[in-house]
């Protein structure tokens, strides 16, 4: 009788525990520019879990952090998420996001993988990015969260505030330096100073840049 009983609970118990396990939490995140003057290049979002970091403050920039905040190209850091471990997923948006627009995109997240960092370029800068990283994600069925993003420096080139050096519809110029390495580590954006080409009262901001708002759907 005990082999019996052993063999019908234990069966019970892994079809019980195993879908909760498996269950992925799935989330809209809509990103609101609230600069007067800036554009934000297509987003590249991800969940992962807490070991994953975009960067720190302090340090350099990875290559793949330089290319987004020197080009907007966020191909070579989606293809390092999606290579590590501790990303369960990422997604990125279409087009520029200008300054009042909104963009919404779906992610998934699951277990340990509940934290969700994003990040663009700011348009026209040399190497500026909004980002925002490892936020937790809200775990109620339709819980909603809201997180301000700031602005930071990738410290790849210099802040030369010259159209030559920066891309995009304002100025249209190089997105790329390999001779100019800026200041070599990051730190919280300065803004516009009104130097060479760009106009400090057109494209300056002060505080936060983005507004993030998250919702659990499923």
């Amino acid at each position: 009788m005990k082999k019996i009983v052993f063999s019908l609970v234990v069966p019970a118990v892994l079809a019980f525990t195993a879908p909760a396990m498996a269950a992925a939490k799935s989330y809209e995140v809509t990103i609101q520019n609230v600069t007067s003057g800036i554009s934000f290049t297509p987003f590249l979002l991800a969940t992962h879990n807490k070991r994953v970091s975009l960067f720190e403050l302090g340090a350099p920039a990875s290559e793949a952090l330089g290319r987004v905040a020197e080009g907007g190209d966020t191909a070579g850091l989606q293809a390092e998420l999606d290579a590590s471990n501790g990303v369960y997923q990422t997604v990125s948006s279409d087009g520029l996001l200008g300054p009042g627009e909104s963009v919404t995109l779906s992610i998934d997240a699951r277990g340990g993988k509940n934290k969700l960092s994003l990040v663009s370029m700011l348009l026209p800068t040399n190497d500026n990015i909004v980002a925002a990283q490892a936020i937790d994600l809200p775990s109620g069925m339709r819980a909603q969260t809201t997180y301000l993003a700031m602005a930071y420096d990738a410290g790849t080139e210099t802040n030369s505030e010259e159209c030559a050096f920066i891309p995009g519809p304002t100025c249209g110029g190089e997105a790329f330096s390999d001779t100019d390495l800026g200041e070599g580590y990051i730190f919280p954006s300065a803004g516009i100073h009104g130097e060479a080409d760009l106009s400090q009262a057109m494209y300056d901001w002060q505080g936060p840049v983005a507004i993030v708002k998250i919702k659990r759907v499923y």
